[in-house]
């Protein structure tokens, strides 16, 4: 038989042979002798033994004793339940439905007990997959600064000369392309989200050239 041991945070799914006792209306020793009697069939099949354990009581005059018990897991302990009667076994089956509720019911509180840096760390995955599915279609694009650093210009000085084109204008707090210049792929929009002073999350579009406005402005420059 296993050694007598404390029961410990990972029993919230176990049920004691004293609990056991209590639910169905039966006396300890009696729950203790059927789980003994049928220990070795269990043993045989599952090739383990029955949890042996203790749990600690409390007297009637303020003192305590350890108390000898098995320690069970839900399908062992239906197992045990099997030589009981009907009523018992029906005791037994609804004490497991409310087990298993309660665990539910914690493992939820659990989850929502989280650190600011566990909320923000999950805030960022969501999105960076938010950002990633909408800018799938900008993919290969490259900024107007890419594109004036390649080019030995300065950025305000291309954005204006694009301007001056009326190749884009600026509209809405951000460059768009003008409607002679839209519908060619040129040019596509890429999201960006981010954060104000307090705190509250922002998002904007920002214009981004694919390779074929890239070529488009880099021999306007050149002809220029």
């Amino acid at each position: 038989m296993n050694e007598i041991q404390k029961l410990s945070a990972m029993d919230a799914q176990r049920m004691t042979s004293l609990e056991i006792a209590e639910v169905t209306g039966k006396q300890h020793f009696h729950v203790m002798e059927a789980i003994r009697k049928m220990e070795p069939a269990w043993m045989k099949v599952c090739k383990s033994n029955f949890r042996f354990t203790s749990r600690t009581i409390v007297q009637p005059n303020g003192g305590t004793r350890e108390v000898p018990c098995y320690s069970l897991t839900k399908t062992e302990c239906l197992y045990i339940a099997t030589k009981f009667n009907d009523e018992a076994r029906a005791k037994l089956v609804i004490r497991w439905q409310q087990l298993e509720k309660e665990h539910m019911a914690q493992s939820c509180v659990r989850r929502l007990l989280v650190t600011d840096e566990d909320v923000m760390q999950e805030a960022e995955i969501i999105i960076g997959r938010t950002l990633v599915r909408y800018n799938r279609h900008a993919d290969g694009c490259i900024t107007v600064s890419d594109i004036a650093k390649s080019m030995g210009l300065d950025p305000k000085d291309l954005n204006s000369f694009l301007t001056d084109k009326k190749i884009q204008k600026w509209r809405g707090g951000q460059y768009r392309l003008t409607p002679e210049y839209e519908g060619h792929g040129l040019a596509q929009d890429r999201l960006f989200i981010y954060y104000s002073k307090n705190g509250k999350q922002k998002e904007r579009t920002y214009l981004v050239w694919t390779q074929k406005g890239a070529e488009m402005i880099d021999k306007m420059i050149y002809k220029h």
